[in-house]
């Protein structure tokens, strides 16, 4: 069960709709950062240092029963842009539903009640796996995969990528993604004497003001 569900969690076609966010890429391509493969998979390696650390050890917390409410209060001061924190909110509305339909538990709901317009997309990630039985470092996997896969997809449409090297980038990428869930798992493991101070707070400035601007643009294809 638990194998199958981290699959269920990581799988892009879960319900929770990650499809219509690009992870910033829609805009590094306008600013023609990312051009080819080559560019794309520098872009997600970033990412995934960066966002994708912090997402993951938000995520693993939240799976090793780190009050829920304390870790929003941290993402929301680890995501400095307005735009972005909206996303994230966004994003975990859209995950609680599919969550509480596919793995039902008393934490969901309740944080389903006291966060009605939604908390952020990492712990809710995080408490969905707790629901399905799976570990902080499962839990920190599928965030840190997510970081990279919803980049690399997207640009497969944005570039017309073939989505073999998309494919290729992210199988290249493993060994690092699986490393960032490790770190993250480990930093969650502190928290309970260190606090949330002990959770990656890694930055990614030129993603933050991008984010923003992106979220003017009058014609976009992906919501972020």
């Amino acid at each position: 069960m638990s194998r199958a569900a981290l699959l269920l969690l990581a799988d892009g076609r879960f319900p929770a709709g990650g499809h219509a966010h690009s992870g910033g890429v829609e805009a590094a391509i306008a600013h023609k950062a990312v051009h080819d493969t080559d560019s794309l998979q520098a872009f997600c390696r970033g990412r995934l240092h960066t966002t994708g650390l912090t997402m993951a050890g938000l995520a693993a917390a939240a799976a090793a029963g780190v009050d829920p409410l304390l870790l929003d209060e941290a993402a929301d001061a680890r995501t400095p842009v307005p735009a972005l924190r909206a996303v994230a909110r966004r994003l975990g509305r859209q995950l609680m539903r599919a969550a509480r339909a596919t793995f039902p538990s008393e934490e969901l709901e309740r944080l389903a009640a006291e966060r009605p317009r939604g908390a952020h997309q990492p712990l809710v990630l995080g408490l969905a796996a707790r629901a399905a039985g799976l570990t902080p470092l499962d839990a920190a996997c599928a965030a840190a995969y997510e970081s990279v896969s919803g980049p690399a997809t997207a640009a497969v449409r944005l570039l017309s990528l073939d989505p073999l090297d998309a494919s290729g980038l992210l199988a290249r990428l493993s060994a690092e993604t699986g490393a960032v869930a490790t770190a993250a798992a480990r930093a969650a493991d502190r928290v309970a004497v260190e606090g949330v101070d002990a959770l990656p707070s890694a930055s990614s400035p030129l993603l933050d003001i991008t984010g923003e601007q992106h979220a003017a643009w009058t014609v976009r294809l992906f919501a972020s």
